[in-house]
């Protein structure tokens, strides 16, 4: 009896005690509430002591100071915070592919210009009223030049062939004797000489082939910049999914819930995450870098023999020499049209054939020497250079970013491993890192995706990337390609290097084929795939070293 007495007084005891404990427990939310606060949130509803955590749907249901409230109120942020910093950093990415767009821009038409000048100059003190009368035909050369590097439907062949074909009906008309009336039909028989009779020489068929390769390259090159500017623009914008905004919730705002707010994220449970989160973009990573490579092997051919700076500034001597050479032979040519096209009708008056002769341009006037520029050479290789090194910095940006946005200013470093947040307290998280890109999600321990079902929008653009590279591979080899106008599909506010009416004056317009089909992921095989471990580039971390800051600000 005194035995059950003992135990009833034993239990009876326990009762307050026990109560204390759960008191003690609780303890005050005044960090959480001012946190809360901070946010720009109402404070109206938030505990001011932690409560059970049974309502909670996605962060641990222990002890909390969070309501549902909350925790859906830091869900939407958790999610507009991630998706700012994927925008942040494609701007940053996007500013950097500005800045070698008009660099090159600004050299290559610089080019042109350069060139251009030099003709007018050379030929108006060379050529005199001849080229006075007939310099339209030159300057008509140069705005084809230039219309087709902006992106305009232009056929280099037919605007070098209309070129020559009409310089040698001015030639051939102030050549000629002055006895003969030249009709426009005559003079239209005589153009249709220039492959037949090469009145001048082997110029045109010497030129065509490096003008060509020469504006293809370039044109192909700064297009590969804009859509590579585009396509980061587009997947930027890319939604976050629900299952990813629950998981950005529990990595950044659920431990501040659990009273740890002054705990980092475990490194590989925060690269879970971010791999998951960010898995259809890093299947852009492979035609991404195709991409790129290829634009490297295009900056690359500017500098080769003969270089893009050579063959843009001696147009002028070549045509000169093309000058030259019909002048040297004019009879042996007249007498040839004249086989090909009839001799022309006597003119009813003939004017003085000394005055005529006095008139005609002495042959050796015409001859110009090539004397490239001391700093145009030095000027190509740095601009090689530069762009080269800022391509290569950003080649694996896809696949780096998830671990550039987990950097040490957010996830906690090795040293932390036993003290870091594991998506459930504060321990060592076990589990394996996943691989990159979509397929390698299927065992994701923290992000629940269906691999079969690929973002649209990405898919868009990997078929973008894949037709970019195809154009300049073909720039490689100096062939052109059609384009066709689907600029609905590339452009759009505030996208690429250009818009609106500015494109047709300050840049090429890209014009991009539209996708024909897109392609989807076999379903892989049901088995863990085991992370691989990845270097990120000091250049990517620069980049996002701010936007890691803001994700610390959680």
């Amino acid at each position: 009896m005194d035995f059950l007495q003992a135990l009833l007084f034993l239990c009876l005891s326990a009762i307050p005690l026990s109560a204390d404990n759960t008191s003690s427990k609780a303890r005050s939310c005044s960090d959480v509430r001012q946190f809360y606060s901070g946010k720009g949130f109402t404070l109206n509803g938030v505990p001011q002591t932690e409560i059970s955590g049974e309502h909670l749907r996605i962060c641990p249901q222990g002890y909390t100071c969070c309501t549902s409230a909350m925790e859906e109120t830091l869900s939407n942020l958790s999610r507009r915070e991630f998706e700012g910093l994927v925008r942040e950093a494609g701007r940053s990415l996007q500013a950097s592919l500005n800045a070698q767009y008009r660099s090159f821009d600004t050299y290559f038409t610089d080019l042109l210009n350069s060139s251009e000048r030099s003709l007018q100059e050379s030929f108006l003190a060379k050529l005199s009223s001849l080229y006075s009368k007939n310099a339209h035909v030159f300057q008509d050369l140069y705005a084809d030049l230039r219309r087709y590097y902006r992106g305009a439907a232009v056929n280099l062949e037919e605007t070098l062939n209309d070129f020559w074909a009409r310089l040698l009906e001015r030639l051939f008309k102030a050549s000629a004797l002055p006895q003969y009336t030249l009709t426009d039909d005559y003079l239209e028989c005589v153009a249709k000489q220039t492959e037949t009779l090469r009145p001048f020489g082997d110029v045109p068929r010497d030129l065509k082939p490096k003008v060509t390769r020469a504006l293809v390259a370039a044109r192909s090159f700064v297009q590969g910049l804009t859509v590579s500017g585009e396509v980061i623009r587009k997947v930027s914008q890319v939604p976050l999914s629900p299952e990813c905004t629950r998981a950005m919730m529990k990595l950044v705002y659920c431990p501040h819930c659990r009273g740890l707010a002054s705990v980092k994220p475990c490194a590989n449970y925060c690269r879970n995450v971010m791999k998951g989160c960010l898995a259809n973009q890093a299947d852009l990573d492979t035609e991404w870098q195709n991409l790129i490579d290829t634009m490297l092997q295009v900056a690359s051919s500017f500098s080769s023999d003969p270089s893009v700076d050579v063959v843009i500034y001696s147009i002028p001597l070549r045509i000169s020499d093309a000058i030259l050479y019909m002048q040297e032979n004019t009879e042996v040519f007249t007498s040839k049209v004249f086989q090909a096209c009839g001799t022309p009708k006597v003119a009813g008056t003939q004017s003085s054939g000394s005055e005529e002769r006095k008139k005609r341009v002495n042959p050796a006037s015409t001859a110009m020497e090539y004397k490239p520029s001391p700093t145009a050479g030095v000027r190509l290789e740095m601009q090689i250079s530069d762009v080269s090194s800022k391509l290569r910095e950003m080649q694996q940006y896809w696949v780096q970013l998830p671990a550039a946005l987990c950097s040490s200013k957010v996830a906690a470093g090795a040293a932390s491993d036993d003290k870091c947040w594991n998506g459930m307290t504060k321990a060592r998280y076990l589990l394996e890192v996943m691989g990159d890109g979509l397929a390698s999600q299927i065992n994701n321990p923290e992000v629940d995706i269906d691999i079969t079902k690929p973002d649209m929008t990405i898919r868009q653009q990997i078929m973008q990337l894949k037709i970019m590279t195809n154009r300049l591979r073909n720039a490689l080899n100096g062939n052109d390609v059609d384009f066709q106008d689907t600029s609905d599909d590339v452009s759009g506010s505030g996208s690429g290097m250009c818009t609106g009416e500015s494109c047709a004056r300050n840049g090429p317009r890209v014009i991009v084929p539209k996708a024909d089909s897109t392609r989807y992921y076999n379903h892989p095989e049901n088995k863990k795939v085991k992370g691989t471990g990845t270097q990120t580039h000091p250049s990517i971390l620069l980049l996002l070293l701010s936007l890691a800051t803001l994700l610390r600000r959680r």
